[in-house]
């Protein structure tokens, strides 16, 4: 995402209003939806500007999230709110068990076949309802999907690659 940075993580948008004391309406990236409140630090980017803000309050509503922040009391000042992108620290994320990455650690990742065969870059990821899927933009785009030990082999952070088991003509 636009506003994504080694230190900086896009996790959600603001996309509208909730009631009249300054609650905003969230599109969340976080699975489950609701973890994007749990972060109580926020960084709101708009118009390529970031200023960091307080999450005073915060809960899943429907099929959305909404949340108050601290210093948005009103109506008024949470339309001036609408379409920033939300992004968290690094640092604020939780830490993983070995073998386990978040997708944005995968984004930028050279992918290879196990006979080295490179097929291009991770671009992003996508859910489906059986497992995550790769794209990955090379001299033509493919979907890979994100199975462990069947289809996805190593991933090496350090040397930026991830090695799969993927016929380079599919």
């Amino acid at each position: 995402m636009a506003g994504d940075t080694p230190e900086r993580l896009i996790v959600g948008r603001i996309v509208g209003l909730f009631g009249v004391r300054g609650w905003v309406k969230v599109l969340s990236f976080t699975d489950p939806r609701d973890n994007v409140v749990r972060y109580r630090r926020w960084q709101l980017g708009q118009r390529g500007a970031w200023r960091g803000v307080k999450v005073e309050d915060g809960r899943a509503h429907g099929k959305g999230v909404v949340a108050k922040l601290e210093g948005c009391d009103d109506r008024d000042a949470a339309t001036l709110l609408i379409g920033a992108e939300i992004a968290i620290e690094r640092e604020q994320l939780e830490a993983l068990a070995p073998g386990e990455y978040y997708w944005t650690d995968l984004i930028g990742l050279k992918v290879l076949t196990e006979q080295g065969v490179e097929l291009g870059v991770v671009d992003h990821l996508f859910e489906t309802g059986a497992n995550d899927v790769l794209v990955v933009r090379g001299e033509r785009e493919r979907l890979i999907p994100y199975v462990r030990g069947q289809v996805i082999k190593a991933v090496d952070l350090g040397r930026g690659e991830l090695r799969v088991d993927w016929d380079p003509d599919f």
